[in-house]
């Protein structure tokens, strides 16, 4: 990975449902090794700016560029809310069909370290319709990691997941980012990945409002909420 170039990087990102602009001119920039948060209320913008950036959706306006080229789809990983598994096959089977689909080797021996590495080792062989949402959840992350792409977008990572899911996920984020790769989270859990990412992106109404170091997102997101209940109290 070329650590010259910004991992991912967007400029003047614009995304239009109908009348209604979910994204208004929004820029980032993230670097290798680097978490972002991007935060914001329930309508921000955070779930399309993350399909944006992940080449699934797009943009009216704007541009998204990795390592320094235009955005190719397949070069980003997504995690959204739906799983999209084969739920009459089992969690080994499932990511064998996304093996041979990326290309990579697809026997139980390559296969079995991405089943351990999101805690699903011991489950490998049960079929998908038995798992809890977590451990879908789990499956899917998983099926991202396996992809090995330099940037992994992961929207509301902790849904479903239970108090060891949320271990999973600050872990992986470590790990990812020693491994250079950079991780984007769209999440309400603001005060939890203030304390595991780099720097956070405040999202208002489409707009970004606010940018720093993640340690100060609590905070200006409290200002937000706080600036929010005074234009409705008039």
């Amino acid at each position: 990975m070329n650590e010259t170039k910004a991992a991912i990087e967007a400029r003047g990102l614009c995304k239009r449902y109908g009348r209604t602009w979910a994204l208004v001119d929004v820029d980032l920039c993230i670097r290798p090794g680097e978490a972002l948060v991007v935060a914001g209320r329930n309508g921000s913008g955070k779930s399309t700016l993350l399909r944006v950036l992940a080449g699934s959706l797009r943009p009216d306006r704007g541009e998204v560029r990795l390592l320094g080229t235009s955005l190719r789809r397949g070069r980003a990983a997504l995690v959204g809310h739906a799983s999209f598994t084969y739920d009459l096959l089992t969690g080994m089977e499932n990511l064998r069909i996304a093996a041979r689909l990326l290309g990579r080797p697809s026997g139980p021996e390559e296969i079995q370290p991405f089943l351990d590495r999101v805690g699903l080792g011991a489950r490998g062989a049960d079929r998908v319709q038995a798992y809890s949402a977590g451990m879908r959840k789990r499956l899917t992350l998983a099926r991202a990691l396996m992809q090995d792409a330099p940037v992994l977008l992961l929207d509301e990572p902790y849904g479903q997941l239970d108090p060891p899911g949320f271990g999973l996920i600050d872990r992986l984020v470590d790990e990812l980012r020693a491994e250079g790769r950079a991780v984007v989270l769209a999440s309400h859990q603001v005060e939890r990945l203030s304390r595991i990412c780099d720097r956070a992106l405040l999202l208002d109404a489409g707009r970004a409002v606010w940018s720093g170091p993640a340690s100060e997102l609590p905070f200006a997101f409290q200002r937000l909420e706080e600036a929010s209940i005074r234009a409705v109290a008039g």
